[in-house]
Parts: structure tokens; sequence; C-alpha cells
């Protein structure tokens, strides 16, 4: 069959409101604007796009924080948008220090 995909009426989708969080998420992340006030003074878009993998680790965190209900709203896209904000700025700023420090699912970039 090579390299076509095959649309499968069977698979789930991704909500309408997950779906409008991640492009939120991507908008505010490309135009410097992820908390504004953690992150006032610090142009991170250069620390967050110099390599694949500061992309991908902002990415995961988003993904593994978010919370989605049994009908596919976000709970929680604000906390998401938060952890990342932290792990931003702790890219950025030695000296600060996440609280709470990030557990290892928070962090974890699955395959």
């Amino acid at each position: 069959m090579g390299a076509e995909v095959m649309h499968d009426a069977r698979v789930e989708h991704l909500s309408v409101d997950v779906r409008a969080s991640l492009r939120l998420f991507a908008f505010y992340l490309a135009n410097g604007t992820i908390d504004v006030e953690l992150l006032d003074g610090f142009d991170y878009r250069s620390a967050v796009f110099h390599s694949g993998s500061s992309l991908e680790q902002v990415f995961a965190i988003y993904g593994n924080v978010l919370q989605v209900d049994e009908v596919g709203m976000v709970l929680n896209d604000g906390d998401a948008q938060y952890r990342v904000a932290q792990w931003i700025r702790a890219c950025c700023d030695p000296g600060y220090r996440v609280e709470p420090p990030f557990e290892a699912w928070e962090t974890e970039l699955h395959l």
C-alpha cells in the first residue's frame, strides 16, 4: 500500500476544544506571549526555536500537563501553559527555580 494513509472512521480525532487550545498555545509561543507575567523581559523565542529539542520539550510539557474531560473539554490550559513558561524561564534565567519542581511525567518525551 506504499505511503498512503487510510482514514479509518473508527479512529477518534482530538476534540475541537483540544485543537483550539493547541492552536492558541502555538500562536502565543511563536509570538513570545506565553505567560507574559512570568516571562516579562525575556524574549525566549531564540532559546526555544534554536533547536528542535527545546521546542520538542515545550510541546511535551504542554501535552503532558494538559487535562481533558470525558467529552473533550480542556480543563487546565492555563496550568499547562504556566508549566511551559516555568521551563522556558529556567532555560533563560539560571537563577530561577521552578516551584514545584517538575515531576518526571511532566517532562517525559513520548515516542
